[in-house]
């Protein structure tokens, strides 16, 4: 299957070689179990990134240490009062875009990126490391994504499964690193693992969010596709949370899922991607499996806490869907946020997204996988 897309400035985003894995942030504990779980299989050209992940994991240990001392007890006796509010959705439909818009409220809080790659102790380092050797950590980002030119920051919104992982906690996401292997699927919908699993998952993911409300006590959005397999098992710890749920064109989706899990691996994976035909196999199968778990939880949400929209209708217009979503989930009068969100439209007016030519016999693939859910959303 072959499309035409119009890739982003490689001048700026080829920075494989450089560009410091996510597992940086990793415990020594969650790193030796990933490692251990994976057979140790790093590349040779990627062993120096293996082995400066190590000692970084290691000479973290007396700074998590300190921070369960000097937190730990405040952590457990925090309560998080307002219930978090989910933004859901395949990988590439605008859940970062619409994650980012939702944030512009003052009544809100979210993970940002110092918090997600560093979640065993940010509490402790962040404003030390992102003041005081701000410098130093501005220097490890690229400016921007490696496969759609959104702009990165440490203090930026950021995905959650990315803590999980550099807590130690088993994700999906270990594939970004080992993407000849399939690690740990059954953590997408977490149904099939066993109960001390699970309450473990809970507790670490419970235990981030607490530490982000200690932090500031507002409603927390957060944001991960992942996100979208789990309703249940999110709605046994939160029962009054609110989900938005985004959809785009799904022969668009293909198409960019597969460029992003390919920058991926290339910028951070500690293997070589090699032979990738299983990849769109794995695009397929896990997008039909997100949808039958979304749909089997949709009867446990009532009305107010659940809304649904198509990426296209919110580039259209972008303040009728943001009202129409505030309305729906009962998230107070929107005209608070429209100054902030106005500005944040007006600079980023000239970004553009990446363009598909998808010849025919592509589509008529897509199609034949994923049509019942290309009629349903009207395209």
């Amino acid at each position: 299957m072959r499309s035409k897309s119009k890739p982003p400035d490689s001048s700026k985003n080829t920075l494989a070689w450089y560009t410091p894995p996510i597992w940086l942030g990793m415990t020594l504990s969650g790193w030796l179990r990933m490692l251990a779980y994976n057979r140790f299989s790093v590349d040779p050209r990627h062993i120096p990134w293996a082995v400066l992940i190590t000692l970084t994991a290691f000479l973290g240990v007396p700074f998590n240490i300190l921070h369960d001392l000097r937190w730990g007890g405040r952590i457990r006796r925090t309560e998080i009062e307002q219930p978090p509010l989910f933004v859901i959705g395949h990988w590439r439909s605008g859940t970062t875009w619409l994650h980012e818009l939702l944030t512009l409220d003052e009544s809100h809080t979210y993970p940002n990126t110092y918090q997600c790659f560093l979640p065993s102790r940010f509490l402790l380092t962040e404003h030390f490391d992102t003041h005081s050797l701000g410098f130093i950590f501005d220097a490890m980002l690229p400016k921007k994504r490696p496969f759609d030119n959104v702009e990165v920051g440490w203090t930026r919104p950021q995905e959650d499964e990315f803590a999980l992982c550099n807590l130690g906690i088993p994700s999906p996401y270990q594939k970004i690193a080992f993407p000849r292997r399939d690690p740990c699927p059954e953590y997408f919908d977490l149904s099939g693992i066993e109960p001390e699993r699970l309450r473990k998952w809970e507790d670490a993911f419970v235990r981030f969010l607490k530490q982000l409300t200690l932090r500031d006590p507002r409603r927390i959005v957060l944001k991960s596709p992942t996100h979208t397999f789990r309703i249940k098992t999110l709605l046994n710890l939160f029962p009054d949370a609110k989900f938005v749920h985004i959809v785009r064109d799904p022969y668009v989706t293909f198409y960019s899922t597969l460029r992003m899990w390919k920058s991926l691996y290339e910028a951070t994976g500690l293997q070589r991607a090699g032979d990738t035909d299983d990849l769109e196999p794995y695009v397929f199968r896990n997008f039909i499996h997100m949808h039958e778990r979304l749909d089997e939880a949709r009867p446990l949400l009532g009305a107010s806490r659940f809304h649904e929209l198509r990426y296209e209708d919110l580039v259209r217009d972008p303040v009728g869907q943001m009202g129409a979503l505030y309305g729906q989930l009962q998230l107070g009068d929107m005209e608070r946020i429209i100054p902030n969100l106005e500005r944040y439209l007006s600079g980023s007016a000239d970004y553009k997204t990446n363009s598909y030519e998808i010849a025919p016999a592509s589509r008529e693939k897509i199609r034949q996988q994923w049509g019942h859910i290309i009629d349903r959303y009207g395209y």
